[in-house]
C-alpha cells in the first residue's frame, strides 16, 4: 500500500515511517498544510495519517484561510480532501484527546482517529481496519489459482500450505492479485514498494518477481515485454 503521512515532528515521523516500511508499506511524508495540500491535490494514496497540529498555515501567511480565520491545520486539509469529493481513507493521528477534538476530526470526514502516544501495532491494526472497511470486503482475503493471500495478517497460502515472503515480495503479489488479468508497469509496482526518497534499485521488481515464480512456480506470474507483470489465468 502507499501512504502518505502527514507529520511536522521529525522523531515521529523517521520512527513511523521505518516502521510502516517493514510492513511492507511504500510511505511518503510531508511535514506541513502546504505540503500536504499539494501532495493530495497531485497524488494518489491508498490511505492518508494526518497530524492535527501542522505548520505552513499561519494567519497572514500565503495560506491563511481568510482575513481574522483561524489558521489552516490539518483538520483544514481533511476538509478541503473531503469538499472536493475526495474519498481516501484519513486517520488522524493527534495529541489532541478532547472528546469534542475527536467528533470534530470525525464529523470532518476522518475515518479513524488515534490520539498519541500509541503503540505502533495498534496504528497498523487500525490501517488494516480503515481499509478493509473502505474495500467493502467483510472478508479481506484475495484468491487466485491456489493462491490466498490475506492482507490483513500478512499471511500467503498455496493450496492451503504457508508460503513465507518477505515484506516486499508481498507488496508485488498483492499488488498483482488486487487486479488480476490487468498488466502492471514496473513503475507501478516500485509505487508499491518505494517512498519519496529512497533509492529504487533499477532491478528491484524483477528480483522480487523472480523470488515469487520460485515459490509460487514459474507459470504463475507473467511478463509482457516492456510493459510489466500480470497474473497467469
Amino acid at each position: 500500500m502507499r501512504l502518505l503521512l502527514v507529520e511536522d515532528d521529525r522523531m515521529i515521523g523517521e520512527g513511523l515511517r521505518a516502521a510502516l516500511r517493514l510492513d511492507g508499506h511504500a510511505v511518503d511524508w510531508v511535514r506541513d498544510v502546504a505540503a500536504a495540500r499539494a501532495t493530495l491535490a497531485s497524488e494518489r494514496f491508498d490511505l492518508v495519517l494526518l497530524d492535527l497540529g501542522l505548520p505552513g498555515g499561519g494567519p497572514g501567511g500565503a495560506l491563511a484561510v481568510q482575513p481574522g480565520a483561524e489558521p489552516a491545520d490539518g483538520l483544514t486539509v481533511l476538509r478541503e480532501l473531503r469538499a472536493r469529493a475526495d474519498a481516501t481513507p484519513v486517520i488522524v493521528l493527534t495529541a489532541r484527546d478532547a472528546a469534542g477534538d475527536r467528533v470534530k476530526g470525525l464529523d470532518s470526514g476522518a475515518d479513524d482517529y488515534l490520539v498519541k502516544p500509541f503503540e505502533v501495532e495498534e496504528l497498523k491494526a487500525r490501517i488494516r481496519a480503515v481499509l478493509r472497511r473502505h474495500g467493502g470486503r467483510a472478508e479481506p482475503a484475495l484468491q487466485h489459482r491456489g493462491v490466498m493471500l490475506d492482507p490483513g495478517s500478512k499471511q500467503v497460502s498455496q493450496d492451503g500450505q504457508p508460503v513465507l515472503l518477505s515484506a516486499r515480495e508481498f507488496a508485488v503479489l498483492e499488488a498483482l492479485m488486487q487486479r488480476p488479468g490487468a498488466v502492471l508497469s514496473r513503475t507501478q509496482l516500485e509505487d508499491r514498494l518505494y517512498g519519496w526518497g529512497e533509492e529504487v534499485e533499477s532491478n528491484a521488481v524483477s528480483v522480487y518477481v523472480h523470488q515469487l515464480r520460485r515459490k509460487l512456480g514459474a507459470d504463475f506470474i507473467g511478463n509482457m515485454r516492456g510493459v510489466g507483470y500480470f497474473l497467469i489465468q
